[in-house]
């Protein structure tokens, strides 16, 4: 290869690189939409629209200024977070929102662990309230917290 082709080739990187860092507007339009609606300093916002496999539609949108966010008392979502801190709990909302909606199909996860430790998990997100029971062993995740659980999960990915 000569000194030409590789110079060429190393200016084609540089520029892909560089295209990387220019996003594509688009990209940003809920963000756009929230900078016209918000003043300094800001706000956050928390949005979404899902179909879950029972056809349950579960659609959130919830925003909070941001000297709300700083200035309020966060260890008040400690056990709503503390709750979301086990992996055993993390796979039973994960499945419940897949469809396995009874205390009994869900002891028979593989690698869940045993019937009492699956009560005590799903008591525990009854508590934090991420599930509801409805009765006859059978759970959900509410509609109101679908969403705030998904975008958690989608905030962890950073």
């Amino acid at each position: 290869m000569s000194d030409t082709d590789r110079l060429a080739a190393l200016e084609a990187r540089v520029a892909a690189l560089e295209a990387r860092g220019t996003p594509d507007p688009a990209v940003f339009w809920a963000l756009e939409g929230l900078l016209d609606r918000v003043e300094t300093p800001g706000a956050v916002m928390i949005t979404g629209h899902v179909t879950l496999p029972d056809e349950r539609v579960a659609r959130w949108q919830e925003s909070a200024g941001t000297a709300e966010l700083l200035d309020g008392d966060w260890s008040q979502h400690v056990p709503a977070l503390t709750a979301l801190a086990h992996p055993a709990r993390i796979r039973l909302l994960q499945e419940v929102l897949r469809g396995t909606r009874t205390a009994a199909d869900l002891t028979q996860l593989d690698g869940i662990g045993t019937s009492g430790q699956v009560y005590h998990h799903l008591r525990q997100l009854v508590a934090a309230g991420w599930l509801h029971a409805l009765g006859s062993g059978r759970y959900e995740v509410p509609a109101a917290r679908v969403i705030p659980l998904l975008t958690t999960l989608l905030g962890a990915r950073r």
